[in-house]
């Protein structure tokens, strides 16, 4: 902590103000102190009513934001994802801005979530570069996102979750159904085709039968 105390939005009407600017220390600690004034015009020698924040040091305590999934493929049995990190308020001397990879660098990882679609059974992997290429069954479609966290945290370990994506990969008939409704199929194609030529031989029994009945002579009286 410092005792350096920096002025920002006098005077104004609006209940939120952006400090950003005067937080360039991300590790220090800081506190607002928010005072209520009355306009020039009025006349009044109390002391202005003011409030003080709660301490708050960016570093530790600021929401890491959604990492944005630029690409992503499942060919064969690996699933590659790739995505770029969030961006922050802080900017470089040219204006850009600057991602949490640039303030937290090597603090900073992120998990990939990952599950078969329509499954709830979550698999996790985690890297610290913006890609990841895990192995997956390849006649099954996957979903997925991704998420920011700061293990060397004790709270607000983790960021918000990216955009869930789910693959679409083509599967056959066997891939959607699987083998055992083909089993069940054959079973009872054969049971079918079975009891058609059983019935075929017995009527055909029947029709040798009858006419043979019928080309016998009859008998005197």
């Amino acid at each position: 902590q410092t005792s350096d105390t920096r002025r920002k939005c006098i005077l104004t009407t609006e209940t939120e103000c952006d400090v950003t600017d005067v937080l360039r220390n991300v590790k220090e600690t800081y506190t607002a102190h928010i005072l209520s004034v009355t306009s020039s015009g009025m006349d009044n020698f109390e002391e202005p009513p003011f409030a003080v924040s709660e301490k708050f040091t960016p570093y530790k305590q600021t929401v890491l934001g959604k990492p944005e999934i630029q690409n992503y493929t499942q060919k064969d049995s690996k699933l590659n994802v790739v995505f770029r990190d969030p961006l922050t308020p802080y900017t470089f001397p040219n204006g850009s801005f600057k991602s949490i990879r640039d303030i937290f660098q090597h603090d900073l990882q992120y998990k990939l979530y990952y599950w078969k679609d329509q499954s709830s059974g979550k698999k996790e992997k985690t890297t610290e570069s913006h890609t990841f290429d895990v192995s997956v069954d390849s006649t099954k479609n996957y979903c997925f996102y991704v998420q920011g966290v700061i293990p060397s945290r004790g709270e607000n370990r983790y960021g918000q979750e990216s955009v869930m994506h789910c693959t679409s990969v083509r599967r056959t008939i066997l891939d959607e159904y699987g083998a055992e409704v083909f089993i069940i199929i054959a079973v009872i194609a054969i049971a079918v085709i079975t009891l058609a030529v059983v019935l075929s031989v017995i009527l055909c029994k029947r029709k040798k039968a009858k006419a043979a009945r019928e080309n016998e002579p009859l008998n005197g009286i």
